[in-house]
């Protein structure tokens, strides 16, 4: 009986070591095909009616962005897209068709997305919130009306408590921020940032962040996350411009540093979004990241705060309802245009 216990618990261990070995392997071998396979110097061009410049600043580098053609004494539009692992100006495609064409319309790219710069930096909130006020202070020049989306709004609203000339206006699109506040104990908090420093520490080690990253940006990666915010097909030319927007040189350093947490506001609601005075409008749907528990109550306690929701979109309504939601942001604007 001894000797069958030796042999059984020999036969497992070269059983786990093998699992090991074949794991090893396979990460060696997409560490290899990712960095002499894969293209990662893929140039992002938007279909759009638009000129096409850069905006460069000594404090967050060169931010490529999307102008209209158009002139005219009306209030500038800025369009801001959001953040996740494949984020860009692509995101904000229709609502630029759908204003350029009788208005100002600004739509830039994130540093670290689309096509502006994507170093080796700390992306930071405040690097955000810096991009969005030097570009409407040194670029647009005046206060514009400014589109937002998801976890973008939460930069959008730090912009403003330090500068409250720069907005007229505020539209968000499914922001971030208003789920229910988690009641655990403060240890738990501690124990979670440690958790995601420390994931952090490993996905920034240069032989296999970007690998890993590829792995996440794949064609199948991009159009699952696509799927789940369409209740139809999502667009062919978004997938497109999604994956190519992945696969810039430098396009993984962002990304990693949101999915370790790192890009959002903590108490974002009270510290923030509580705080903003001028005309807030909220489109939100039934987006799969987002949770809107404490919106109603906001918006009941501030009057200048609008929420209009679109039942029938699972987050981009502005692709799968855009009558509604350009309807919607229209009227709020004419209520506001003496601002």
């Amino acid at each position: 009986m001894k000797v069958k216990r030796t042999a059984h618990g020999k036969a497992a261990g070269w059983s786990l070591g093998s699992l090991a070995g074949l794991a090893l392997a396979l990460k060696a071998a997409w560490v290899i095909y990712s960095k002499k396979y894969i293209d990662h110097h893929a140039k992002v061009n938007l279909t759009l009616e638009a000129e096409r410049h850069t905006f460069e600043s000594d404090k967050v580098g060169r931010i490529k962005y999307y102008g209209s053609k158009i002139e005219n004494k009306k209030t500038p539009i800025l369009l801001v897209h959001g953040i996740h692992l494949y984020a860009g100006a692509h995101d904000m495609m229709p609502i630029f068709k759908a204003f350029s064409s009788y208005r100002k319309v600004f739509l830039i790219d994130l540093p670290g997305f689309g096509g502006s710069d994507k170093t080796d930096r700390p992306y930071r909130p405040w690097l955000f919130q810096a991009a969005i006020t030097e570009f409407i202070r040194d670029r647009v020049g005046e206060s514009v009306h400014v589109v937002v989306m998801g976890q973008s709004a939460e930069y959008v609203a730090i912009a403003d408590g330090q500068d409250s000339e720069l907005f007229k206006s505020i539209v968000m699109i499914n922001p971030s921020g208003f789920q229910m506040p988690r009641m655990g104990h403060i240890s738990e908090g501690k124990s979670w940032e440690q958790f995601r420093n420390l994931a952090l520490s490993y996905l920034r080690v240069p032989l296999w962040s970007l690998p890993f990253y590829d792995l996440l940006a794949s064609r199948y990666g991009i159009s699952a996350y696509y799927r789940k915010r369409f209740t139809y097909t999502p667009p062919s030319e978004l997938l497109d411009l999604a994956y190519t927007s992945a696969h810039q040189p430098g396009a993984h350093f962002a990304p990693i540093l949101h999915l370790c947490g790192k890009l959002s506001v903590p108490e974002v609601r009270t510290c923030f979004y509580k705080q903003l005075a001028k005309p807030v409008l909220v489109i939100y749907d039934n987006d799969p990241e987002r949770k809107f528990d404490m919106l109603p109550i906001l918006v009941r306690e501030n009057p200048n705060w609008k929420a209009v929701r679109s039942s029938r979109t699972r987050g981009m309504p502005h692709f799968e309802n855009p009558g509604e939601t350009f309807r919607s942001i229209e009227t709020f604007w004419k209520q506001h245009e003496g601002l």
